[in-house]
């Protein structure tokens, strides 16, 4: 197969979106398929196989970090010289519409994937007045798309209760040679002033969004306790609330944003994941923590409670309700045979969850989803 894929960033490592996308690439280079990505966004010092195109873009105003492309002339003559199978869109943006456009005219297969749930975002920003519109938009995107591929089955059953069409799972999987209890550092603890504390971490971006306010309200319960001195908050990440978290958080240790072999290090040498977002459609930092050795505490909104209650590894607290969310942190800590079956039942459920199994699955479904495209057009004609 001859795969063109689009994503709106391609950084290594800049999410867990992003993280996905470079495992499915592997996959699809493993099996002998060709892969062209176009992206406004992307690391040029990476060693690849891959071809990725880089896009005209300019920054997104309040969001440096992350890019807005274009879509020119060059673009498409790229693509027909390419002459892709099927076309897959990560971002359902502006770029995206045109690439979706560009599968049409040609009559070729389209996906999608719904990595990030937009939606869930507005009201953060105080337009939740636009969700109707957003959703609207959506479907119109999503439903001109042969098949929209989600990672978990509630995330199957909101969609489809908003309109979407052709909605269908792949999960994600895990790198357990990179994620592994075996890169717990004790030099890393050391760094942090750790020592024997019980270390809480939190991973992702400073934004309100990701519910971060709770991790705050959590920090503040635990400081005003008897067990203040026996827990150490661990931020890693980066974001533009980072300036509020340090002002709100004094005690907790910020090690930035980390890459490479220092991310899945420094879970390891965490005790517990604090993770409260809502807006997660599925929740990669919690399974990387659960291959990691480490148990979470997660909201009962988006797609990390999912993978907690199948794995049984750790709490799903009621959204926005500070006390379950410490009790259950507490009860991690002060119960360490609970503790430990909670961080076995993860360590188990990410043997299970392999990308090679994962992503043959979803390379099959692309061949069938190819063939069914090619019969169809024959039987218009």
């Amino acid at each position: 197969m001859k795969i063109a894929l689009y994503a709106g960033t391609y950084v290594k490592d800049k999410d867990g979106a992003v993280r996905t996308m470079y495992q499915l690439v592997a996959s699809f280079l493993k099996e002998g398929h060709e892969v062209v990505v176009w992206s406004p966004d992307f690391s040029s010092d990476d060693v690849r196989q891959e071809t990725v195109i880089a896009m005209p873009s300019v920054p997104i105003p309040l969001y440096p970090d992350y890019r807005l492309g274009f879509y020119t002339a060059a673009t498409e003559k790229q693509l027909d010289e390419f002459m892709p199978d099927i076309v897959q869109i990560s971002t359902p943006d502006i770029i995206g519409r045109r690439f979706l456009k560009y599968a049409g005219t040609r009559g070729l297969p389209v996906v999608s994937v719904y990595h990030t749930d937009f939606p869930s975002y507005l009201s953060y920003y105080h337009l939740g007045f636009a969700e109707n519109v957003v959703w609207k938009y959506l479907r119109k995107f999503y439903n001109a798309c042969d098949s929209l591929f989600v990672p978990t089955k509630q995330m199957k059953s909101r969609l489809e209760s908003r309109g979407m069409e052709h909605v269908e799972i792949w999960g994600r999987g895990i790198d357990r040679e990179l994620f592994n209890p075996s890169r717990r550092s004790a030099s890393r603890r050391d760094t942090w002033g750790a020592g024997s504390k019980t270390v809480i971490a939190y991973a992702g971006r400073f934004v309100w969004y990701k519910d971060i306010h709770m991790v705050i309200a959590v920090y503040e319960r635990f400081m005003k306790s008897d067990l203040s001195g026996e827990v150490l908050f661990v931020m890693i990440g980066s974001g533009p609330e980072e300036d509020e978290l340090r002002r709100r958080m004094p005690e907790a240790v910020f090690p930035g944003y980390l890459v490479g072999t220092d991310l899945p290090e420094a879970y390891a040498s965490s005790d517990l994941m604090l993770f409260p977002s809502t807006t997660e459609a599925f929740g990669n930092v919690v399974l990387e923590g659960f291959s990691s050795g480490i148990p979470a505490v997660v909201s009962n909104e988006g797609g990390c409670q999912e993978l907690v209650e199948r794995a049984d590894g750790g709490f799903v607290a009621e959204a926005g309700d500070q006390d379950q969310f410490y009790d259950y942190c507490v009860r991690l800590i002060k119960d360490r045979e609970l503790f430990e079956r909670k961080r076995q039942n993860g360590l188990a459920f990410a043997e299970t969850m392999s990308w090679p199994v994962i992503n043959g699955a979803l390379i099959k479904r692309y061949r069938e989803i190819i063939a069914g495209k090619v019969v169809g057009e024959k039987v218009k004609r």
